[in-house]
């Protein structure tokens, strides 16, 4: 039986593929729309258009996000260049699918950039010694995202423990992560933000990459998401969907839409279940939304 929620993911769908640039009759618009990329908006979007998108979604978001992650637990991530109107976006989706938003971590420029990958390996291995998941890591940045997934992540939601605790506190102190207020819990999950695609951040695009595919070990696993451009040449997203954890991390490129936002969380849900994908603008392979 076709039901209220098929109409309206149906609809979604349609209006997800219009904020991605696809007009109908003429073709993929993506290449037109990443001339912008770098400045911050990775499609040029009609104020009028950006406004009915934003009221859609609103008023569409209850029916599609309804308990769609209850008795789950999110961390959000944020990379350097990420947006704060998105991040926010984000998060209270995810608390309308019911899930609970641990906190916010923002990894700072020095664990992305390679020039101090040593010095962010060995804050890992000594602030987590004796860890497994951390000893047991073939390369450095393997190594560094185990301490974080064991700094915020776990197989269930649980009071933050002591070493998690510790490995926070390195990282903090040696200016690898930084949080306002640290989460209480640890989370099942974590969705990671990027930035648009800019000038010289290829680099650090493939350290946020394989940081993402070490953590994805665990916990339920790890979304990585960013506007449009961060699936082009150069972006976070890119890297992830061209790595070696493009079939285990889920990846979204649609976060500057109100409705790319939504499909974020509802990639976060498909994750938890088990079922990783790549969704937003035709250069995803799962197609707008997950189903």
């Amino acid at each position: 039986m076709i039901t209220f929620r098929y109409h309206l993911v149906s609809v979604a769908a349609i209006l997800i593929a219009l904020a991605a640039g696809i007009a109908l009759g003429s073709g993929p618009l993506d290449e037109a729309g990443d001339s912008l990329r770098g400045t911050g908006t990775s499609t040029a979007t009609d104020p009028a258009v950006a406004s009915f998108e934003a009221g859609f979604a609103g008023r569409t978001a209850d029916g599609l996000l309804e308990d769609r992650l209850n008795g789950q637990s999110v961390v959000v991530m944020t990379v350097p260049g990420a947006s704060q109107g998105e991040v926010g976006g984000i998060v209270s989706d995810l608390q309308l699918a019911g899930a609970e938003v641990t906190g916010q971590v923002e990894l700072s420029s020095k664990v992305l950039d390679a020039a101090d990958r040593q010095f962010a390996e060995g804050v890992a291995q000594q602030s987590a010694a004796g860890d497994p998941g951390v000893s047991g890591a073939s390369d450095s940045y393997g190594r560094i995202g185990a301490a974080l997934a064991r700094a915020y992540l776990a197989d269930e939601t649980t009071a933050t423990d002591q070493t998690a605790t510790a490995i926070r506190s390195a990282f903090t102190e040696g200016d690898l992560i930084s949080a306002d207020d640290q989460p209480a819990n640890l989370a099942t999950l974590a969705v990671v933000v990027a930035g648009p695609e800019r000038a010289g951040t290829a680099d650090r695009s493939t350290v946020v990459a394989a940081l993402a595919g070490a953590m994805n070990e665990t916990g339920k696993g790890v979304v990585v998401a960013g506007p449009a451009s961060s699936s082009t040449d150069g972006g976070a997203v890119k890297a992830v969907r061209d790595g070696a954890f493009a079939a285990s991390v889920s990846t979204v490129d649609v976060t500057d839409s109100a409705a790319g936002r939504i499909v974020t969380v509802m990639a976060v849900a498909s994750q938890a279940g088990g079922q990783p994908g790549a969704w937003g603008t035709s250069r995803s392979s799962g197609g707008a939304l997950p189903q």
